[in-house]
């Protein structure tokens, strides 16, 4: 048995990254990237973000072992979505359950995917049944503002960033490579 293999057995739990502050997005992706390093085969689905070349979508084309799936639209979903927004986020849950159910992967990242559901484009109920359906060994990570309780019962592991100071606050807009 190799070394992947004693990994996958220990897999399966549900991680969660919310909070205000910055970093949701890169711990998964840093998450990911580990695992990546140890043969395991990951899936990121990001709900809300389209194929514009952030940083993170560049990088994961260029390796091999992560399979990057921008679903957003391409335009930021307002405090009133669009029926094309809920369409697209529903679109998204399909999806990922698919390609996780498919077996061809040990890790999924659902980037955003909370957000999906604090802008009401799908329910917290969908996306844990969703993830109830998955198998046993699949490890997952939930990003994104605005946890609901049920989401955080459902968890094995919450991380909450929370922001104490932002450049953001100093006029300073988002810069390519840092942000996105």
């Amino acid at each position: 048995m190799t070394e992947t293999d004693e990994i996958r057995k220990e897999l399966g739990l549900v991680h969660i990254y919310t909070g205000n502050g910055k970093g949701k997005t890169t711990a998964a992706f840093g998450l990911a990237m580990r695992a990546a390093g140890r043969g395991l085969r990951v899936l990121i689905v990001q709900f809300l973000k389209p194929s514009d070349g952030y940083g993170e979508q560049v990088a994961c084309g260029r390796l091999g072992d992560v399979t990057l799936v921008p679903m957003g639209l391409d335009h930021f979903v307002s405090s009133k979505p669009s029926e094309s927004d809920i369409e697209a986020a529903r679109t998204a849950l399909r999806r990922s359950e698919e390609m996780i159910r498919s077996g061809k992967y040990d890790l999924a990242v659902l980037d955003e995917s909370i957000n999906a559901v604090r802008m009401g484009l799908i329910t917290s109920e969908e996306l844990i049944a969703s993830l109830e359906r998955r198998p046993e060994n699949v490890e997952i990570v939930l990003t994104g503002r605005g946890m609901t309780p049920d989401l955080e019962e459902y968890a094995d592991l919450v991380t909450e960033m929370r922001l104490i100071k932002h450049p953001f606050d100093k006029g300073i807009g988002a810069r390519k490579g840092i942000e996105y």
